[in-house]
């Protein structure tokens, strides 16, 4: 059977700041994909992660649907409501538009969908992060896909050893998406030459070099850049396909025992490590730190079983504790070097408006028509 799995998320008003949703926000959101998507889904799921909401759907109708993309388009506009009903905190903040257009990419909304024919059991993991963008995927999906320290498989079975094909995408483009195709392992130090850089090239998805089906999807786009200024953090999802032709389980959730360092936690203008935490999760150590949650599900025909919650287990309680200490010690550096996001990624503005208006007052020592500094009165 071929299936059709779609993630849509979005923040759309939280309790107490940038915390979490409310109850009756998220039961409003999964009752009208409920009551509104008979004839067109074949099941949903609905969880949160820090402040945003993830729909998660299964279907039959392919990738880039109108209908599917309006449908979780007017259940986030019906939470919409109900948060300003209940007075929440950023109230619609990710709904970039006023109407839908049928596609919400560049809408405001973080979108990852893929479309394959069902395999006998096929499994496959839900990743939704918050307070970081779509690039805190790049070290886990190159670690999962192309290492074999952290997936072994790509030594000791058949079935991965062909590699698989990155597409990636050059997210500071503005006409259109600038992608590149390289295949692992023949490709490997081109790959890692782009993805170190985060913010201007992002995984797309993944391909089996061996099949040619698609293995991992993450939420990439342009959408800091479509509105002409940075727009925010995308909040990214990702799916991703475990088991036989791709690797296991525990070598897609390896990587994210590094708590690895990414952009996004306080207004979205720092860096900070990526902590795996438990479902329905909230943030708040200076909105953070960065969080990504993780939903294990097999589907059989378009039905979803009932998600396990991957890193709730005892080992990741430790990953926890040693992110959070990394947390905690790069803000201890505060606005200095590395701790705080380059001037071209500041979600906020008041340090570049802060600059232009310093930037009159600089003198050229020695040069010719300098202005001598300004002396403060007694």
């Amino acid at each position: 059977m071929n299936v059709t799995l779609s993630v849509i998320k979005a923040d759309v008003g939280s309790i107490g700041g940038h915390i979490r949703p409310s109850d009756k926000l998220k039961e409003t959101v999964r009752n009208f994909v409920r009551d509104n998507g008979n004839g067109l889904l074949l099941d949903s799921y609905l969880s949160s992660t820090g402040d945003d909401i993830a729909i998660l759907m299964s279907h039959n109708r392919g990738v880039d649907d109108p209908k599917i993309h309006e449908l979780a388009w007017k259940a986030f506009m019906a939470g919409t409501q109900v948060a300003k009903e209940q007075g929440l905190y950023g109230a619609g903040q990710d709904l970039l538009k006023d109407a839908f257009a049928g596609n919400v990419r560049g809408m405001g909304p973080a979108s990852c969908e893929m479309e394959f024919e069902e395999r006998p059991n096929e499994p496959f993991l839900f990743f939704a992060a918050d307070k970081t963008d779509p690039g805190a995927y790049n070290l886990p999906m190159y670690l999962a896909f192309a290492d074999p320290m952290h997936c072994p498989g790509l030594l000791l079975s058949t079935k991965i050893a062909k590699g698989f094909t990155f597409t990636i995408m050059d997210v500071s483009y503005t006409e259109g998406d600038r992608v590149i195709e390289l295949h692992a392992p023949e490709h490997l130090y081109d790959i890692a030459c782009l993805l170190r850089d985060n913010e201007r090239f992002v995984v797309e998805s993944v391909r089996s070099r061996a099949t040619g089906d698609i293995a991992a999807v993450v939420s990439t786009s342009r959408l800091h850049n479509i509105a002409g200024k940075y727009t925010g953090k995308d909040d990214p999802v990702a799916l991703v396909r475990s088991q036989s032709n791709f690797p296991a389980t525990g070598e897609i959730l390896s990587p994210y025992r590094l708590g690895h360092y990414v952009a996004g936690t306080m207004r979205g203008s720092h860096n900070g490590p990526l902590m795996p935490v438990r479902l329905n999760s909230s943030v708040s150590f200076f909105d953070g730190p960065p969080v990504v949650s993780c939903a294990a599900f097999c589907v059989h025909n378009g039905k979803f079983t009932e998600p396990v919650d991957a890193f709730d287990h005892p080992f990741w309680d430790w990953v926890r504790n040693r992110t959070a200490e990394k947390a905690a010690e790069i803000r201890q550096q505060g606005f200095s070097g590395p701790a705080m996001l380059p001037y071209s990624e500041l979600e906020y503005g008041g340090v570049v408006e802060k600059l232009g208006e310093l930037d009159k007052n600089f003198v050229v020592r020695g040069a010719k028509g300098g202005k001598p500094p300004k002396k403060e009165a007694a």
